[in-house]
């Protein structure tokens, strides 16, 4: 049983297209959840069903440790801010990015592994 961190787009793909996760700890990057939450588009019963989500996963804040990783990543790779506090958060709680973002994917920075093989 294994602990995985779960991209934004992971979400996406799991609500779309009804996703079954295996057994195992299943995080998300408070980014993430900022990401979700603040689509323009977002109808209150999506908003709702995205909650409802969401509260089933231990939710990664941003800690001094995570601050201090997402820095060290900035300065290494060409990532975004928000993959840099992800892949930080992922890192900062020894979990396995769950991801299809083939930036991340070939990121090397942290162990990945890709939507469909989870």
């Amino acid at each position: 049983m294994g602990k995985y961190l779960l991209d934004t787009n992971t979400i996406i793909y799991a609500l779309n297209q009804g996703l079954k996760l295996r057994d195992g700890k299943y995080l998300v990057s408070i980014i993430t959840e900022i990401e979700l939450l603040s689509y323009a588009k977002l109808t209150k019963s999506d908003e709702e069903i995205l909650k409802r989500l969401l509260s089933q996963f231990e939710s990664i804040e941003l800690t001094k440790s995570v601050k201090e990783k997402t820095i060290q990543i900035r300065k290494e790779s060409k990532l975004k801010l928000p993959d840099s506090i992800i892949v930080a958060s992922a890192l900062d709680n020894d979990a396995i990015l769950v991801t299809s973002d083939k930036q991340l994917l070939n990121a090397q920075v942290v162990k990945t592994v890709e939507l469909h093989q989870i």
